[in-house]
């Protein structure tokens, strides 16, 4: 497999440093809010490369963090007259029901910031014992970012062209200006511990550092997060954790792309974001995972309702060629019948490719081209009324199935019960356009009873009915069923 190393900036033949284990750590929300879908995006990402990760059989050790204490957390439990550790606890509970509906697995580990101070307090004593960081008179320590001569090699960053830009803040006391703050002294109003440099909280940079050297060796297989984590975030990381263990902290750095709308990030400090559950409460949860992972993690994914709404109809494609399998495997009686050859051989190729895609850098967009292919060639068979009772269309479908719910494993999508998805589907796409399914049932009962007495006037009439409210009515040899047109 190859993933593509942001440290190096290059695609690289990934394989685990401990034999079949990767140590794989994620940063994980700050958790002061519902999450919204670019935070969604990360967690699917990197969600999948964990599945596909196990699905080729390493064994993962997957840490993701909550920053439960943060600037963002503290200002809104005082707007909102929360303690902010009540406030913490209760979002990332939210994020938590959140994930678990976008069939986000959880993590091995999912360390928070306020259960590690100890860890933090020793890691900045290791730097400031090693001088590379200091503490001030007024309880803040800062980590001296020019001892450091590696700084900037994970973003590309130049110290002398960052300097340009950086300034001290007002109380600010640092010996330089692109010294960043690795322990905060006590201000009134927030959380504080006791440390050697009196009570404060730690930087938001030293929680990552502090965790994931706890709970895995370094260094990292690897280190993920979304692009805008490349710096400072990821670069201050990499300072203070190999500035302090003299080891390389990460041999892979894994970055998503941004959520855009009309090519802008998506971002609650832009205010133009939806939240993951306000999306999921409109749209198919199982929809949006799709969408989130119908472009290459490292490409800019562009938001839209039509898009979310293409992702369902892609989920109805799928689920619908599953569904229509599985009768036909239940129902048909096989015959011994010549069966091309090239079919199977097609079928070859596409869990090749699936596998290709997967192997280079995570191509989920590639692999799920696959399974549409896949879905076409089931198609195809099932048309064909000469193939479509041969041992050969039974051995295929077979297959195509079985090769579809082993890659769902490995991209969290496509694994549940096709009759129940496509009705969830179709209720949900009733509920967006204000279609209610019991008066949809009402008529269609009526029309049933309507034929039964051949008043096919007052059957058309129905149909016309269904038809105005946005049904679509499908006469089956087991009755009417509907959808939304």
């Amino acid at each position: 497999m190859r993933l593509y190393n942001t440290l190096e900036r290059k695609k690289q033949e990934f394989k685990p440093l401990n034999g079949n284990t990767v140590n794989m750590y994620v940063c994980g929300i700050t958790a002061y809010d519902l999450c919204h879908i670019g935070n969604a995006r990360s967690s699917v990402v990197f969600d999948a490369m964990v599945r596909y990760l196990r699905y080729k059989g390493y064994d993962v050790n997957f840490i993701k963090n909550f920053t439960d204490v943060d600037d963002k957390i503290i200002k809104r439990a005082h707007e909102t007259e929360m303690d902010p550790g009540d406030l913490a606890a209760k979002y990332i509970d939210e994020f938590n029901l959140d994930m678990k509906r976008l069939n986000v697995l959880r993590a091995n580990v999912e360390p928070k910031c306020t259960e590690h101070i100890p860890e933090m307090i020793t890691l900045t004593q290791r730097l400031i014992d090693k001088g590379h960081a200091y503490a001030t008179d007024d309880g803040d320590v800062y980590f001296r970012v020019r001892s450091f001569a590696d700084y900037g090699k994970l973003s590309g960053r130049n110290v002398d062209e960052l300097e340009s830009g950086a300034r001290v803040e007002l109380g600010e006391t640092k010996e330089d200006p692109l010294d960043f703050a690795l322990w905060k002294g006590a201000k009134p109003g927030e959380p504080s511990w006791e440390s050697p440099w009196g009570l404060g909280r730690p930087g938001w940079h030293l929680e990552c550092s502090a965790m994931s050297e706890k709970y895995a060796p370094l260094p990292l297989d690897i280190h993920g997060g979304g692009q805008d984590l490349t710096f400072p975030h990821h670069e201050n990381e990499i300072a203070q954790t190999e500035a302090a263990t003299d080891k390389l902290f990460s041999r892979f750095w894994v970055h998503n792309g941004f959520v855009q709308i009309n090519s802008e990030k998506m971002s609650k400090s832009l205010g133009n974001f939806f939240t993951t559950r306000e999306l999921m409460d409109k749209f198919m949860p199982e929809a949006l995972r799709y969408f989130l992972l119908s472009n290459h993690y490292r490409s800019p994914l562009d938001f839209s309702f039509d898009a979310l709404e293409e992702a369902e109809k892609a989920i109805k494609r799928v689920y619908s060629a599953l569904a229509q399998v599985d009768t036909e495997l239940t129902k048909t009686k096989w015959k011994k019948s010549p069966f091309p050859e090239e079919l199977n051989a097609e079928m070859d190729t596409i869990e090749t490719k699936w596998q290709e895609g997967m192997e280079d850098d995570l191509n989920t967009a590639a692999a799920l081209g696959q399974i549409f292919n896949a879905v076409r060639l089931a198609g195809r068979v099932l048309e064909d009324k000469s193939l479509r009772k041969s041992e050969g269309a039974r051995d295929l479908w077979t297959r195509i199935v079985e090769r579809i719910r082993s890659w769902s494993e490995a991209l969290g999508l496509f694994g549940n019960d096709p009759v129940q998805v496509l009705v969830t589907l179709r209720d949900i796409r009733a509920a967006r356009k204000d279609i209610d399914p019991e008066l949809v049932q009402a008529k269609l009962d009526e029309r049933v009873v309507a034929r039964k007495n051949k008043d096919f006037a007052r059957s058309d009439e129905l149909r016309d009915e269904l038809a105005a409210m946005g049904v679509e009515v499908q006469d089956t040899p087991t009755g009417a069923t509907w959808d939304v047109a």
